[in-house]
């Protein structure tokens, strides 16, 4: 019977905004609060409809609206509600959440030196790496649970800000064959990481593997105990899992550990636990 192991190792926060219930011409309504400054953003889904509100200073609310009018065209009322509230030009407003935050995340900033922004413009930023280690093959039939050396390399996209949770990488890595093991594998793979642990100075993170590449040449004894060579390229959606840590070495780069395979979704453990271990380094590009 084929066994199907499903551990979830990795840990997903949600970011929580302020909630605030308002009631707002006779209807009362339970808004997420997105930005408080001189100018409050208020908003929530209400009827599978994106429902925006901005809060003054004395507390009055006023719905940002788009209605239709005459030929069916679009009045644009929020934009007269915010250049009458600010001052500001509005013409290239958009009513979304990110075009709104922008613009009142700007303006409280311009009117009170001690406001925070919420939003900030995003920049991607890269990480390469280069590892070595060892592999036990842990999805390939290893009857002796023969260690076979392990090289990898890596670039790491993530969002800069002062310390990103979520990476995604493009990952290429290559076992080699041994006299005890007579299989060698290149593989290409595309993951995400979440580090649930995020300090300046470390980090410690789950990983998994959506989709692997690979490319791999084996050779065993066949029914007639003659030796036969067999090279094959498959392509998977494994969901392998792994843990990783980076520990900060100088101001760009990181000593990085990462236990790759633990376990896989639809992939089965050949009945060897798994080892797959690779200790590098990766630099800020």
């Amino acid at each position: 019977m084929k066994k199907t192991v499903l551990i979830f190792l990795v840990a997903l926060l949600s970011q929580w905004h302020y909630g605030q219930t308002i009631t707002y011409e006779s209807e009362t309504f339970q808004l997420k609060q997105d930005i408080e400054g001189k100018l409050d953003l208020l908003w929530n889904v209400i009827d599978d409809e994106f429902r925006y509100f901005v809060k003054t200073e004395d507390d009055t609310v006023i719905e940002l609206k788009n209605t239709r009018g005459a030929a069916n065209k679009f009045q644009e009322e929020y934009k007269t509600v915010l250049s009458d509230l600010t001052g500001w030009d509005t013409s290239k407003l958009k009513l979304t959440l990110g075009s709104l935050r922008q613009f009142l995340d700007d303006y409280n900033a311009s009117v009170d030196s001690s406001y925070t922004p919420v939003s900030k413009k995003s920049k991607l930023g890269l990480r390469l790496g280069f590892s070595g280690g060892v592999t036990n093959n842990p999805f390939v039939g290893n009857p002796d649970n023969a260690l076979a050396p392990l090289l990898g390399g890596e670039l790491e996209i993530y969002e800069e800000n002062k310390l990103p949770r979520h990476s995604g990488f493009l990952q290429v890595r290559h076992s080699f064959e041994t006299d005890d093991f007579e299989y060698s594998a290149t593989e290409l793979s595309l993951g995400y990481r979440y580090r649930v642990i995020n300090r300046e100075s470390f980090s410690i993170y789950g990983q998994v593997k959506f989709a692997t590449l690979n490319f791999t040449n084996a050779t065993f004894l066949d029914a007639n105990s003659m030796e036969t060579s067999l090279s094959n390229t498959a392509f998977d959606i494994p969901f392998i899992f792994g843990l990783g840590s980076d520990i900060k070495i100088g101001n760009k780069g990181y000593l990085t550990i990462i236990y790759g395979e633990l376990f896989a979704v639809f992939l089965e453990n050949q009945g060897n636990f798994p080892t797959d271990i690779s200790i590098g380094y990766k630099f800020n590009l």
